[in-house]
């Protein structure tokens, strides 16, 4: 998790790229974090920032 919007964001495009799967930059309480989107669950109490897909993602 990370206080910086920006530093999350760089982290969530070079992991989308990295893996080759979507990733979502996602907000909980005051703090950003990344997961590949296949990870994250409707229950789960998170505010959807971005979703990044990697280059050629059909």
């Amino acid at each position: 998790m990370a206080h910086d919007l920006s530093l999350a964001q760089a982290h969530a495009f070079h992991l989308c790229n990295d893996l080759r799967v979507p990733i979502t930059l996602f907000k909980s309480g005051d703090e950003f974090g990344v997961l590949p989107s296949d990870e994250l669950d409707d229950k789960d109490d998170l505010e959807i920032v971005h979703e990044y897909f990697p280059r050629g993602f059909h």
